[in-house]
């Protein structure tokens, strides 16, 4: 799994060069979950997720309180969750996780993003059985058997753990994120290099130059729709 984990330095990498980017749309990730239960993560674990990968981009606690009182007060902004799937350069393939408040014009902006960058549309299910949707949470400071102690001590099993560039990565089933992280925390572990729920592809593929170059000016298409949330992809783009 360690080319998931390089993709997902390189995906976390390109969000933190395009700070205004990324905060917008914590900013309304954050809000939507507090409308839709209670504004405080200790009662809303949704909300308490998206605090905590926030928190691994180094979103402004301002930001997050604006939205979070935002909910507060009762706003009727409803927004729909929606997800995409679709085919990149070579094969490749990509599922686009969106929150919008005008269903036609996200789909007509998704579509028009994968047609003029060499990709194409596919229907539900086209792509996401290739995916597995994955806890992904990183350390720093501990080794991968002092990680894996303290994984069996909470009486926790992971996917897999790696440890690479003085990370240790762990990959768990989706509903282990908050067990996982609490065994952490309660081992004085508080900070993560990353904190996700996050698809990572079955395979993955190499494209030829050509084909990358165009395959990542989709992407950037794609991720600078203000209705995006989140991008996967199965593309190795390499170190």
């Amino acid at each position: 799994m360690g080319r998931k984990w390089n993709n997902i330095k390189e995906k976390k990498a390109s969000k933190d060069a395009n700070t205004s980017r990324v905060y917008s749309k914590f900013a309304l990730e954050i809000y939507v979950v507090a409308k839709q239960g209670e504004p405080d993560p200790e009662a809303n674990q949704a909300l308490k997720f998206v605090l905590e990968r926030a928190k691994t981009y180094n979103v402004p606690r301002n930001i997050i309180d604006r939205a979070i009182e935002k909910a507060k007060g009762g706003a009727e902004e409803n927004y729909d969750e929606l997800r995409y799937e679709g085919f990149g350069p070579s094969g490749s393939m990509i599922i686009v996780d969106a929150l919008t408040n005008n269903v036609n014009r996200t789909a007509s902006n998704v579509r028009a993003a994968f047609g003029k960058n060499g990709g194409n549309m596919g229907v539900s299910g086209s792509v996401s059985y290739m995916f597995d949707s994955t806890a992904v949470i990183g350390i720093e400071g501990k080794t991968e058997e002092e990680v894996l102690e303290i994984l069996m001590e909470a009486d926790l099993d992971a996917r897999d753990i790696l440890e690479e560039d003085d990370t240790v990565i762990v990959y768990a089933e989706p509903d282990q994120f908050h067990a996982v992280q609490e065994a952490f925390k309660s081992a004085g572990i508080n900070e993560f290099a990353v904190a996700e729920l996050t698809m990572l592809p079955q395979n993955e593929v190499t494209l030829e130059a050509d084909a990358q170059a165009q395959f990542e000016k989709l992407i950037d298409a794609l991720e600078d729709l203000e209705d995006v949330q989140r991008v996967y992809h199965n593309a190795d783009l390499g170190e």
